[in-house]
């Protein structure tokens, strides 16, 4: 399995930005299809983005689409989610995860086709 470890939460007023980083080691990173999900106090995990092995092709959940941008550097073994008009909703633990995959083009939106997770960085949004 590949490890992942996630990067740049933290605090940010309603309207603002921050970029999530998920560093891969121990695999091949273009073998993965990658996501991001979260999850905040009470509620379960729900899917944010995914992109596919190369980058080529991305999915968002309603709730951040247009505001949300997944993308990937598989040069550097990177994953990122730029978070943009933050809204005091996406306050939540964010986790990225890895899915090997035969499908160049193919991404995955459920968090039981994952099987690598990191641990999870906190993203606070205040009003």
């Amino acid at each position: 399995q590949v490890q992942l470890v996630e990067s740049g939460g933290g605090s940010v007023q309603a309207g603002g930005s921050l970029r999530l980083s998920c560093a891969a080691s121990g695999r091949t990173f273009s073998d993965y299809a990658m996501g991001w999900f979260r999850q905040a106090p009470g509620k379960e995990r729900e899917f944010v983005a995914a992109i596919s092995r190369r980058g080529g092709n991305a999915y968002y959940a309603d709730s951040v689409k247009g505001r949300f941008t997944i993308s990937r550097d598989n040069a550097k073994n990177t994953m990122y989610l730029q978070m943009d008009a933050m809204k005091p909703e996406d306050t939540a633990v964010y986790y990225c995860a890895a899915r090997s995959s035969s499908f160049s083009g193919r991404y995955y939106l459920s968090a039981n086709d994952y099987d690598s997770w990191g641990q999870g960085t906190q993203v606070t949004v205040s009003s």
